[in-house]
């Protein structure tokens, strides 16, 4: 189920991540590694910047940004999440004018980005989409039948 990102709420993260949730009231970060492969993965979610005022609207949402090894990954403008402790996976989307953005962060510290998904592939038959697009309309599949309930 999906739930809105909030200050409040990131225990849910911190819970399917397996890892504590450090931070204050306006950000929060949560490291991550794994040692059979030595991977590291930091994520912060950064709940309020101070922008200038004729940029508020732009920063609408949270920031959801990870420091990986060798790359660094951001989702601007994010509202949502999903969680699966069974996974131990974190799905961070945002939504815009149909098409949907997504961030995947594994509790093994890998981190996949789906990017400009039109939203009418994610209730596509994948069977008849090419194969370069079936992982990411599967991985942003959940999020599918959850905007109706998001207003």
């Amino acid at each position: 189920m999906a739930q809105a990102l909030t200050r409040e709420n990131v225990e849910l993260i911190a819970e399917a991540l397996g890892v504590p949730a450090q931070g204050s009231d306006t950000s929060v970060r949560f490291e991550l590694s794994h040692d059979g492969t030595a991977r590291t993965l930091t994520v912060e979610l950064y709940f309020a910047l101070e922008l200038p005022k004729d940029l508020e609207t732009a920063g609408k949402g949270v920031l959801v940004s990870v420091y990986g090894t060798n790359s660094f990954l951001q989702l601007h403008r994010c509202t949502h999440f999903i969680t699966s402790k069974e996974l131990g996976e974190v799905i961070f989307f945002a939504r815009n004018n149909g098409i949907t953005n997504g961030l995947v962060v594994e509790r093994e510290a890998a981190c996949s980005l789906h990017s400009n998904v039109d939203d009418r592939l994610l209730s596509a038959d994948f069977m008849a989409l090419p194969p370069q697009l079936v992982m990411s309309t599967v991985a942003l599949s959940l999020t599918d039948t959850l905007f109706d309930d998001l207003g």
